[in-house]
């Protein structure tokens, strides 16, 4: 069972739940789609925001990797954190912390206001997620991967939403519009207020015992295994989440240009593989729950390369179709993932989801500068050709242990 920390004092133990809390679940994913939604106008807008001042694809992946990059590197300082002091409240904070980036974006007169605002979002992020991840767990009653599904499926559906909202809100009326979104940035603050003041119960419930360092060994793995393991787990996230910077980012300008779509049909079909990595993300967890972490691991790994390599070559309608099972594929591995390595370091559950999560965003960042640098030297559809071999990486996945998580 893993440790917690109470707020103020030692670590406190957290007698397992009967039976998932699905209100502060459901809580946490609404709130986590909330926050991705606005998150995920940032990317949306890049077409309308690279005609507005003017920007090369290489000035777009710098914005996402101010974002993305801002979150990466504060996650698993704030989760190391709150494995030592939690801080309820924190998630509320973080979500003000986006609100006030998201209005910085609507008003930004210039390149480095965008830059600045991209930070924030990051910072928001970078602040939400650890203690979210925390809380999901903590109210999963056990069921670990089913708690993780719903946390998760929240964030994806809300970065689903973020480019049709953009299609539909932002792109016919302008940049000034992105603050109409500051509604859905109010209302993630109601909730995880409220989600706040259940976790400050459970730790105020929470019997005191003696302060000491978290466990860092799981499943009877030396320190060596777990942190080889660890460097597995990483690659296979980085192998997903630079692939998937190349849809996050420029998928929109990958149908234009190819095929000759509006931007609007083009948020549209965004919209659709988004939604398709939502759908992955809530299978993933209780498949995972039921089988095993390593058999959905490995399924999203070998399941995803056949439809990766035909991309490139598809006309629009199989483009399209094609990213309905990639997107599936790809997300369902990301629960049994952090599981997988909860399992593995059960006493630093912030520290895991941070590090996790902080990585994937960082690797989305710096997958998005590195590919924007490469569309303006080659062509954008040469980045999807070369990002269709990215899940062979995966196959690192061989050297993963059995644990408790597989």
């Amino acid at each position: 069972m893993p440790l917690q920390v109470k707020a103020g004092g030692g670590p406190a133990q957290f007698p397992p739940a009967a039976a998932p809390t699905y209100a502060i679940l459901f809580g946490l994913s609404l709130s986590h789609l909330l926050n991705d939604t606005i998150q995920s106008l940032l990317p949306a807008i890049y077409p309308l925001l690279k005609v507005s001042f003017a920007l090369d694809f290489g000035q777009i992946g710098l914005i996402q990797m101010v974002f993305q990059v801002t979150a990466s590197v504060l996650q698993p300082v704030v989760g190391l954190y709150t494995d030592r002091r939690a801080l309820p409240f924190s998630l509320a904070a973080g979500m003000t912390v986006s609100l006030a980036g998201l209005v910085l974006l609507s008003l930004a007169p210039v390149y480095g206001v965008l830059l600045a605002a991209a930070g924030l979002v990051g910072l928001g992020s970078a602040i939400f997620h650890p203690e979210a991840s925390r809380v999901a767990r903590m109210a999963s009653g056990g069921r670990y991967g089913l708690a993780q599904s719903v946390f998760q499926v929240g964030g994806n559906t809300g970065t689903a939403l973020g480019p049709l909202l953009a299609a539909f809100i932002v792109v016919p009326n302008g940049q000034g519009s992105v603050a109409w979104f500051s509604l859905a940035a109010l209302a993630g603050m109601v909730v995880l207020t409220i989600v706040g003041r259940w976790y400050a119960e459970r730790l105020r419930a929470a019997p005191r015992t003696p302060r000491k360092t978290p466990s860092v060994s799981g499943g009877g793995l030396s320190r060596t295994r777990i942190v080889a393991t660890i460097a597995i787990l990483l690659a296979l996230i980085f192998s997903k989440y630079f692939y998937m910077a190349s849809f996050s980012s420029y998928y929109t300008f990958y149908l234009i240009h190819r095929f000759g779509v509006g931007i609007a049909q083009s948020q549209v079909y965004l919209f659709v593989f988004l939604g398709s990595v939502a759908a992955g993300t809530i299978l993933g967890g209780p498949i995972g729950d039921r089988f095993g972490r390593k058999p959905v691991i490995w399924g999203s790994i070998l399941g995803v390369l056949p439809f990766t390599l035909a991309l490139p070559y598809a006309n629009l309608f199989w483009t399209v179709a094609l990213t309905v099972p990639i997107g599936l594929i790809l997300a369902s591995a990301m629960p049994a993932i952090l599981v997988y390595a909860q399992e593995l370091l059960p006493g630093r559950i912030g520290l895991v989801g941070g590090l996790f999560f902080g990585f994937a965003f960082g690797m989305g960042g710096i997958g998005a500068a590195v590919l924007g640098e490469l569309a303006d030297h080659t062509s954008i559809e040469h980045v999807y050709a070369l990002c269709a071999y990215l899940p062979l990486i995966g196959l690192f996945a061989a050297f993963l242990p059995r644990n408790r998580a597989g």
